[in-house]
């Protein structure tokens, strides 16, 4: 009898309908990780913040039919990372989803393990660079349920994959393709923009900014196109602490003085949402245009692209052959500096790093 394996895929979520906004906006302020105060302050703030936001987050979502596609989108993932594992590995697997702030929930993807009842589970966050308000935010709240359910398996954690060569070779790829769609003679930049952090997250030693950083010189590696126009900049900064930069908008506005078109690629989302098919696609490219940039191209997130699917499948196989993880007591391989005291690895914790060895 071959081996069973349950993966779960972690990630964001988003509102499945006008009415699920304003809890969905609750759920994400509430988490300790985004909002770090206790309760019950917390919680009042997250009401309040919630309840103020969601009439402009309801208009977003209009802008794409009323809901986030991020559930759907993430769905067809499982499904190809479940057919090429079936066709690369030599156990069977399930393919589970867990959304962090809307359905389904952790505690829904716990449920769904535990009757599929497998020998060995791997936790794969959907997000190739870890910082603690994502993914580490995430795998914080399955063990919650997996402990409150009696969820006992043998079980590997993926951390981050910054560097992984189906990840890195499916961004080069979607990014060559949309740099040949500008014309030969004009002067262009890729602008490689990532979701930001408010600088005190990164200051405390999240490795998220680093990770972005070692993702886009890979990527930039991986082209191999002699005196690359890059740059790493960063999006969707809300409330009034500082964030880190540059922004996407100020490198907006240096392309138009530059006289340089802009390739826009989304390098720390693996699927479209609110944030690339509207403020990348409508609200960034409005703003292209009224301040004259020479042209506005917009690589898509890697999807299922099967360079993503194989990479992700790989480090699964990876996993559950038992390299590198400290979840079974042995050692793994650190990517991050020492200054990155936020990264699973320098608190001791379970971690599993891939395609930066």
């Amino acid at each position: 009898m071959s081996k069973k394996v349950a993966v779960v895929l972690f990630n964001l979520g988003g509102p499945d309908g006008p009415e699920a906004v304003e809890p969905f906006l609750f759920n994400l302020f509430y988490d300790p990780a985004i909002m770090e105060v206790p309760n019950p302050i917390r919680w009042l703030l997250a009401k309040l913040i919630s309840a103020k936001r969601a009439p402009v987050a309801r208009e977003i979502y209009g802008h794409i039919g009323g809901s986030s596609p991020l559930l759907s989108l993430t769905r067809d993932q499982a499904d190809a990372l479940a057919v090429r594992i079936s066709e690369t590995c030599d156990f069977d697997v399930k393919v589970a989803v867990a959304m962090r702030y809307w359905r389904p929930f952790a505690e829904d993807a716990v449920n769904e393990v535990a009757i599929y009842d497998p020998d060995e589970i791997v936790l794969l966050p959907l997000y190739p660079q870890f910082s603690s308000t994502t993914s580490g935010s995430s795998l914080k709240n399955w063990k919650l349920f997996a402990d409150r359910a009696g969820l006992r398996k043998r079980t590997k954690t993926i951390c981050c994959y910054p560097r992984q060569p189906g990840w890195v070779r499916a961004q080069s790829d979607l990014v060559k393709k949309t740099l040949s769609k500008v014309p030969k003679d004009q002067k262009k930049r890729v602008l490689f923009s990532a979701h930001g952090l408010p600088r005190k997250v990164v200051d405390a030693g999240d490795p998220y900014r680093w990770q972005v950083e070692q993702t886009v010189e890979a990527v930039v590696e991986e082209m191999d196109i002699d005196g690359l126009d890059h740059v790493i900049c960063y999006q969707s900064r809300v409330g009034p602490l500082e964030w880190i930069g540059p922004s996407t908008e100020d490198e907006l506005s240096r392309a138009a003085k530059d006289g340089v078109a802009v390739i826009v690629t989304p390098v720390a989302f693996v699927s479209e949402h609110s944030e690339t098919l509207v403020e990348l696609d409508i609200e960034y490219r409005k703003t292209a245009e009224e301040i004259g940039i020479a042209g506005y191209y917009r690589v898509p997130a890697v999807g299922v692209h099967a360079d993503f699917i194989s990479g992700l499948a790989e480090m699964v196989r990876e996993a559950i052959s038992g390299n590198t993880s400290l979840s079974n007591g042995h050692e793994s391989t650190a990517i991050c500096p020492e200054t990155c005291g936020r990264c699973p690895q320098a608190n001791g914790g379970e971690r599993q790093d891939h395609g930066s060895r």
